[in-house]
């Protein structure tokens, strides 16, 4: 009486088994999917001229460098013909 009861602890494992297989082939294509977006986003995001951080950061400081240098020129100028 003992064969039922092993063939059924065979059909659960074999079960169990195929289950975790399973688990591992959605994983890999799961992490091969998100492998090709990033890649094909890399690639879009590549092909635009978009400008980084850094370089943004750089131009912003420069135009705020300018508009001050403007402001006070212009204060001199203001100075200079209220003296006229």
């Amino acid at each position: 009486m003992e064969e039922p009861m092993q063939s059924n602890n065979k059909i659960f494992d074999d079960l169990s088994q195929l289950m975790t297989n399973a688990m591992g082939v959605a994983q890999g294509a799961k992490d091969e999917a998100q492998t090709a977006m990033k890649s094909m986003m890399d690639r879009w995001l590549a092909d635009r001229d978009f400008v980084t951080r850094e370089e943004f950061d750089a131009v912003r400081a420069m135009a705020q460098k300018a508009r001050e240098e403007n402001e006070a020129l212009s204060a001199r100028i203001a100075a200079l013909e209220g003296k006229k």
